[in-house]
């Protein structure tokens, strides 16, 4: 797929109310083109709001967004030409099979014969359907479903794909299958917007996260610089004998865990390779045999709860601090 310097997605100053509640307000989102980008909140924090935005189902109430360069609210039929979405719940007609699904998109996109027979046997064969192509979609487990329903938002070769919690109900092996075919369509070049509740799928899919809460954008970036915001990183070291804990402890200044035999030493720190670096050279100086070391950085779990307020942390205020893009609550 060809790239172009324009950002997939832009948004400026969005803002969109129901009566007296406010759910997005003043929004400011670049996503470049080819990405997979995540946007994470608790529920009612205005994501799926903003895909029906983004993919002109309903309108703003103030504020730019351009998709591939086109206004949602000037040009709505560039930007349907340019997108495809795929909903919480599966939009396929359980009575067709799910050729006859793919077939009925291709017309609704008005491709000819010979180019809708084309592109169902090759999303068909590319989503491991070809098997069950003849078979009514009632047939199919939810897995099958979930892939079936996001071919048919790909049928008309769209450049950007909202994916609205599109792993929701589905079973370990399911879940990870559509994560896959995900990553597949980011390597072509496709621009993802992924809405989800599962912040292990964020961090395992996505290149760059941003975080909605109350209506407002409180973090952005990608997964490895929120987790570096969120205090209480450390790295545990692991020795063959209580001499070489204590006397690693003594020389790090890092008082041993009470009661533990497991001759583990737990190291306030980022993880980062220069301090890493830092700490080995001061224990090798100290001919400070370490048997073992494991890095333990905040996840996910913590810096959403950090910044969205949903748990009380010390840890929003030193996020506030270290990051302009980060407003705590």
């Amino acid at each position: 797929m060809r790239m172009t310097n324009i950002p997939a997605i832009a948004i400026t100053g969005l803002r969109r109310s129901y009566g007296s509640q406010v759910v997005l307000n003043g929004i400011d989102l670049q996503v470049p083109e080819g990405i997979i980008f995540s946007l994470l909140g608790p529920n009612g924090a205005g994501k799926t709001t903003m895909v029906q935005i983004l993919s002109t189902l309903i309108r703003a109430d103030a504020g730019e967004v351009r998709v591939c360069g086109h206004d949602v609210l000037r040009d709505p039929d560039r930007v349907r030409a340019a997108i495809g979405v795929t909903g919480q719940f599966s939009a396929v007609d359980s009575f067709l099979t799910g050729e006859e699904n793919l077939r009925l998109m291709a017309d609704l996109h008005r491709l000819g014969r010979a180019e809708g027979r084309r592109r169902t046997a090759d999303l068909l064969e590319r989503f491991g359907l070809g098997e069950a192509a003849g078979k009514p979609a009632v047939m199919y487990s939810g897995g099958m479903r979930r892939r079936l329903d996001l071919a048919m938002g790909l049928i008309g070769n769209p450049r950007v794909v909202f994916l609205d919690e599109p792993t929701t109900g589905l079973d370990p092996r399911s879940r990870r299958d559509m994560w896959q075919i995900v990553r597949d369509l980011a390597a072509r070049g496709v621009t993802i917007l992924l809405t989800t509740q599962h912040l292990e799928e964020a961090d395992q899919l996505a290149d760059r996260i941003a975080l909605l809460d109350r209506g407002g954008l409180v973090a952005e970036g990608t997964p490895a610089e929120l987790k570096r915001l969120v205090p209480g990183g450390h790295v545990e070291l692991r020795f063959a004998d209580g001499r070489a804990l204590t006397t690693a402890a003594a020389i790090l200044d890092v008082a041993p865990e009470p009661a533990d035999e497991s001759l583990v030493l737990r190291v306030p720190g980022d993880g980062g390779v220069r301090s890493l670096k830092v700490l080995l050279d001061r224990l090798d100086a100290a001919a400070v045999q370490v048997d073992g070391l494991t890095v333990q950085t905040p996840d996910l779990d913590d810096v959403f709860f950090a910044v969205t307020g949903q748990a009380a942390s010390a840890a929003a205020p030193a996020i506030a601090s270290a990051s302009g893009k980060v407003t705590a609550r």
